[in-house]
């Protein structure tokens, strides 16, 4: 029996672990995480590429540079203010603030730093700006079936089934 390749409606299940340029572990899922590879998962940009033709047991690295990954660092989605012009809800670290741009679309801001009698906010996902390594571990791969297509949070989804 040949061993199960990832390609374009197969179930896939696998372990990863976000690392930024110093090391630090950002992120680790050593629960598998399943998907239905070619779906409408979305999955951190060049991940599909990664493991495409891959089986269970292979390990797969890539760098994700911040345009295939989270973007640039805008420093426009940055604010401080003084912190006393902030309502007492949202003067802790991590607190979700939600703005409104001129054109009315809402968008969460996260308090990051309170020194001085300042409160600054940032618009950016946490790893914008920074190059990952993904490190990726194949765990099964199989033929979907149209439990998992639903177990998987892509109801309705038409696959084919052999």
């Amino acid at each position: 029996m040949s061993k199960e390749v990832i390609k374009t409606g197969k179930f896939v299940s696998l372990t990863y672990s976000i690392v930024e340029e110093e090391g630090n572990v950002l992120e680790q899922s050593d629960l598998p995480v399943n998907y239905i590879h070619g779906g409408e998962t979305e999955l951190i940009g060049g991940m599909d590429a990664a493991v495409t033709g891959r089986s269970p047991g292979d390990k797969v690295s890539f760098t994700l540079t911040p345009d295939q990954g989270f973007g640039d660092h805008d420093p426009d989605l940055t604010f401080t203010d003084d912190i006393e012009n902030v309502p007492p809800e949202f003067r802790k670290l991590g607190a979700e603030v939600q703005m409104e741009s001129e054109q009315g679309e809402a968008k969460s801001f996260f308090v990051t730093k309170i020194e001085n009698g300042k409160l600054t906010v940032d618009g950016n996902h946490p790893l914008a700006g920074k190059t990952l390594t993904v490190n990726i571990k194949i765990v099964e791969v199989r033929d979907a079936t149209k439990e998992d297509a639903m177990s998987v949070g892509v109801p309705g989804q038409t696959l084919t089934l052999n």
